[in-house]
């Protein structure tokens, strides 16, 4: 293993907070690790990290060293790539990190269909809707839909999500149907857990906000767990329309309060501001922006079903 290799492993300590970590993400024994760090000190007559059994922290010359290895790093990665410009082929590992309901319903399509099209890229997902540590974790890219808070990442905008209430028929008629959102505080709730905000936004015809806080009957992480209860009767449910659209078209579910507002977010690909964005990470990010274009496909379907009716 040569000086680029124990700069690359340097780099992975620094991000992931330790040795250990870096071990497991590299797929190392974490006495190699370590023995990579300390060859690369030696070479160097200069310590890059202070090391306790507790504790990691950067020299003054480990900083200096770090953001200039970053900048080696990166534009060896772009030399690499620029002698396959001319056969698009692209080569190493993609790790990507999605949410769990949209990337199997949605994302998965599309990354076999880019499996399909790089098959020396090796992609490495993980799928959850926990928000992962892009640098501790050292994943490349996130999915992310919300309000992004981080400022530590960058983003590209994907593609909206737009929400709906919505509760089976059977459930409907014999809860009753509610006119404000004030009538759902009368009615059994499906709560996703993963919200943090446990009240429910509204926005009424004269444009005046409402914020709902309901006692949930059934609280689960899962948005297409929720949706079966909602289906099967046990409550209302406040979703994305990426979950429950084919439910809504089927007539499984009925949409409530649709003189009401409700909030739209966006779903983001995140990418650490502190790494240059690699080419095969760039290729992936115009590959998913452009299979989605300006509008949501289930979004498409459900406005067509409005038109329709």
């Amino acid at each position: 293993m040569g000086q680029l290799e124990d700069i690359q492993v340097f780099i992975r300590i620094v991000e992931a907070g330790g040795i250990g970590k870096a071990a497991d993400q590299l797929n190392m024994a974490k006495s190699a690790v370590s023995r990579r760090l300390t060859d690369l000190e030696n070479r160097l007559a200069t310590k890059l990290i202070q090391r306790t059994t507790r504790t990691l922290n950067l020299t003054e010359a480990g900083q200096v060293y770090y953001q200039s290895a970053i900048k080696v790093v990166d534009s060896f990665e772009t030399l690499n790539h620029s002698v396959h410009t001319s056969d698009h082929t692209l080569t190493g590992t993609l790790r990507i990190a999605l949410p769990l309901s949209f990337g199997l319903t949605h994302l998965s399509p599309i990354l076999e269909e880019f499996a399909k099209l790089h098959p020396q890229l090796t992609l490495k997902l993980d799928f959850s809707d926990r928000e992962v540590d892009l640098i501790e974790e050292g994943v490349d890219l996130a999915f992310r839909i919300g309000e992004l808070k981080e400022t530590a990442i960058q983003a590209r905008k994907i593609v909206p999500i737009r929400f709906v209430v919505a509760a089976s028929p059977d459930y409907l008629k014999q809860a009753g149907l509610p006119n404000t959102p004030q009538d759902l505080k009368q009615h059994k709730i499906l709560q996703y857990s993963g919200d943090q905000n446990q009240e429910w936004p509204f926005v009424d015809p004269q444009g005046t906000q409402h914020s709902v806080a309901l006692e949930s009957q059934l609280i689960a992480n899962n948005g297409d767990f929720l949706m079966q209860m909602a289906i099967a009767g046990h409550g209302v449910l406040f979703s994305p329309t990426f979950i429950v659209w084919q439910a809504l078209i089927s007539g499984q579910l009925q949409p409530i309060l649709t003189d009401y507002q409700l909030r739209e977010l966006n779903a983001y690909v995140i990418y650490p501001q502190t790494r240059f964005l690699s080419q095969k990470a760039r290729v992936f990010i115009d590959f998913i922006v452009e299979h989605f274009g300006k509008k949501a496909p289930w979004d498409e379907a459900l406005d067509v079903m409005h038109e329709a009716r």
